[in-house]
């Protein structure tokens, strides 16, 4: 009788020990299996918004740092009609209402550039949207050169004052205005068919004056510093092989930072 009851209740304790296991992997499997679609659910969230967030969803003011350069910044060059915030903000600015070229002929363009501390930067600018697909190529060229730039914002930044954006620096293209020493002549910058590189190391010359001032120590052009633009070089080649002039090779003038189309 008690080995019958022994034999019973080893049976009973195998019994629920299998259960017990069986019941554990189970539960395993499920929570293997929820955990998994969790990483595939995160993922894919993931990927979407990455693919939904592109540059048109971004604003200038968030894309353009000339204030913090970046080692790892993934190279942009693009073209594309003028925002309703971009209009805005040029708008009595570097754009004035007149009869020569219309809103819709501009192209809004952002570049990846490197600075003069050798950091990867993103600029923007205003062309003529004739010029907007050679502009994007040539900054690609430069970029791939690592050719130097100080700096390139809209010139609205500097109330369309070309004076002050020399001074600073900065590199720009359209802006409706009057040729320097010529108020009767719109410049190419007019119809967004011109820009200004470097300023500063390549100022413009005409009858002793020099524009931005301090660009009077970079009149030496046999003495090549970062950022200067000579024949023969990179940023000349790219501009020149694409039916530009450059001003250094004008006679009356020598407008080193300036090219045209």
């Amino acid at each position: 009788m008690k080995f019958r009851f022994l034999l019973f209740y080893i049976l009973i304790s195998f019994v629920l020990i299998g259960l017990i296991v069986y019941i554990q992997k189970d539960n395993y499997i499920i929570n293997e299996d929820d955990i998994k679609e969790d990483i595939i659910i995160s993922d894919n969230n993931h990927n979407e918004m990455n693919a939904d967030v592109g540059m048109d969803d971004v604003d200038s003011d968030d894309v353009v740092s000339d204030d913090v350069g970046s080692d790892d910044v993934e190279s942009v060059f693009i073209y594309k009609p003028l925002t309703n915030d971009i209009i805005d903000k040029i708008m009595d600015s570097s754009y004035k209402t007149n009869d020569e070229i219309k809103i819709e002929d501009l192209s809004y363009v952002q570049v990846s550039y490197w600075g003069f501390d050798d950091k990867e930067y993103i600029g923007e600018l205003i062309v003529n949207k004739m010029v907007a697909k050679d502009i994007v190529e040539i900054f690609s060229e430069l970029y791939d050169a690592k050719f130097p730039i100080k700096k390139i914002s809209l010139i609205d930044e500097y109330n369309a004052d070309d004076n002050l954006s020399m001074s600073d620096n900065n590199t720009s293209a359209f802006n409706y205005r009057a040729i320097v020493g010529n108020e009767g002549k719109l410049s190419k910058h007019s119809y967004g068919l011109a820009i200004d590189i470097n300023p500063v190391q390549n100022p413009y010359l005409k009858n002793g004056i020099i524009l931005p001032k301090s660009g009077a120590e970079f009149l030496d052009r046999g003495k090549i510093e970062k950022g200067m633009i000579v024949e023969g070089d990179v940023c000349y080649n790219a501009f020149v092989n694409r039916g530009w002039t450059w001003g250094g090779e004008w006679n009356s003038v020598k407008d080193y930072q300036h090219f045209e189309k």
